[in-house]
């Protein structure tokens, strides 16, 4: 078992920054050795405050470097695929946060260019890492409700992030950026979709419809096996950060979620009342840090990756396809 593993993260954003914090202090085994930003003085400010060795603007500065072995991918969905690339071809173990990429071409070059180097690659689903998701897979497979036959996965976000983010050139749109998570979680828990039908609308945001995007979707799925599925999405959850599984099996159902971030209830005359999620990060944060520690662990163990660009193609398949259901108003198999 090697001692530490020396990691790199490429893209400095609000989640990339906390990652960088996490990899100097809550994952055992693992070291910051590198930082990486395309905006100028982002990176060195970064190495200085977690104690990294180094800091560059390009990432094409650290992947020559002997030292490293791994490289955490946290920059927009849509660089992702050369960045991967040219990780794997420099034979560096990756991490990456999802989606896979925006497109189909792209994720597929990925999987080519890890498959060729033989690298290891791990994909960031952190759903699959919260306590509440896991436990409920793992309820699943023992059988604690039966047959599993109905999926109901819904995803909230409190107000919509800003215009130039949600550009589904940017993004991928509302299915690739929000919906992928449950799309992944039907997989895992249900097996795999043979067809979506969607309908999405722009009824919150009327500023949404010229950027070519929808603030609120529902998917229906069909499985494999038979099974059926339902995933809602919605940019205005407006009271908090809502997401929220249901499982129902022939001898019980699983629900996975919550609304009350603090566990106080404020009880007065006719009224009960708690606070709300904010957002993703209060809600995963916890998640965020597991799966980067499993990740490690991974490598220092030469253990398999739980999650594969191959999970990450076949979710994305799915996105893509609810996408063109709801843009074409019928039903789209896989």
């Amino acid at each position: 078992m090697k001692a530490k593993i020396n990691l790199a993260v490429v893209g400095l954003g609000r989640l990339g920054h906390q990652y960088a914090r996490y990899l100097a202090a809550r994952v055992p085994g693992a070291s910051l050795y590198a930082v990486v930003d395309v905006q100028p003085g982002v990176a060195a400010r970064v190495r200085d405050e977690f104690g990294a060795a180094r800091a560059a603007v390009d990432y094409h500065e650290v992947l020559g470097d002997p030292a490293l072995d791994a490289v955490v991918v946290m920059t927009p969905t849509k660089l992702h695929r050369e960045v991967v690339v040219a990780a794997a071809r420099a034979g560096k173990a990756i991490f990456c946060e999802k989606p896979l990429s925006l497109s189909l071409d792209e994720a597929r070059e990925m999987q080519a260019a890890v498959d060729k180097a033989g690298v290891f690659f791990q994909l960031g689903f952190m759903r699959r890492f919260d306590a509440g998701y896991a436990e409920a897979k793992r309820l699943l497979d023992a059988g604690a409700i039966g047959k599993p036959c109905v999926f109901k996965s819904t995803s909230k976000d409190k107000e919509r992030p800003a215009l130039d983010y949600l550009r589904p050139e940017n993004s991928g749109g509302l299915f690739i950026d929000m919906g992928i998570h449950d799309f992944d979680l039907a997989r895992w828990y249900m097996g795999e979709v043979e067809s979506v039908y969607s309908n999405g609308g722009v009824l919150a945001y009327p500023e949404m419809k010229p950027i070519g995007d929808w603030d609120n979707a529902i998917t229906n799925l069909k499985f494999s096996n038979g099974c059926i599925g339902v995933v809602t999405l919605s940019r205005n959850g407006i009271y908090g950060y809502g997401i929220h599984t249901e499982i129902l099996g022939t001898e019980g159902t699983l629900q996975i979620g919550y609304d009350r971030q603090t566990p106080v209830l404020l009880l007065t005359k006719d009224r009960i009342a708690h606070d709300t999620v904010p957002g993703f990060y209060e809600r995963f944060e916890t998640a965020y840090i597991t799966q980067l520690q499993d990740f490690v662990r991974n490598l220092r163990e030469g253990r398999a990756a739980p999650i594969t660009c191959a999970d990450g193609i076949a979710a994305q398949r799915i996105a893509l396809a609810a996408t063109a259901s709801a843009r074409e108003s019928r039903a789209v198999a896989l």
